[in-house]
């Protein structure tokens, strides 16, 4: 233990504890949103890391490390995604001996509906995040 955890106040706790309430009731959202389209939650995450991915450049390496996952579970995992024809590998334009991932047309379909409806619960958030993070000084 540091000093510094025996700094910490009522009002220090409570911060830590609505702040997390907080994110648990987004990824509450965001996991219900998910199966309400057919996609497992870490589906729909691995979806999102290689639609975000860095000119579009996502590796298995990339996903596993956005997930944090294993390598050999996030390769399992693009597997299935491409069972269901939403993921499918390509040899990289810039360095062919590289495969990276790209979403086929259903999947992008998919991401974008989910995408948008986060976005909008992120603005209706927006307010009571910002209060939670002010009071962290």
């Amino acid at each position: 233990m540091t000093d510094q955890a025996f700094t910490l106040d009522d009002r220090d706790y409570a911060a830590l504890a609505d702040f997390r309430a907080a994110l648990r009731a987004f990824l509450a959202f965001s996991e219900a949103r998910a199966v309400e389209v057919g996609l497992s939650p870490q589906q729909h995450q691995a979806l999102l890391a290689i639609r975000g991915a860095p000119g579009a450049e996502a590796t298995i390496g990339y996903v596993a490390e956005r997930l944090i996952l294993k390598p050999h579970s996030a390769s399992e995992l693009i597997s299935r995604l491409e069972a269901l024809d939403l993921v499918a590998r390509r040899a990289s334009e810039t360095d062919r001996r590289k495969t990276t991932l790209v979403l086929t047309e259903r999947a992008a379909d998919l991401l974008g509906e989910l995408s948008a409806i986060h976005r909008e619960e992120i603005r209706r958030l927006k307010p009571l995040l910002l209060e939670l993070l002010d009071r962290f000084g």
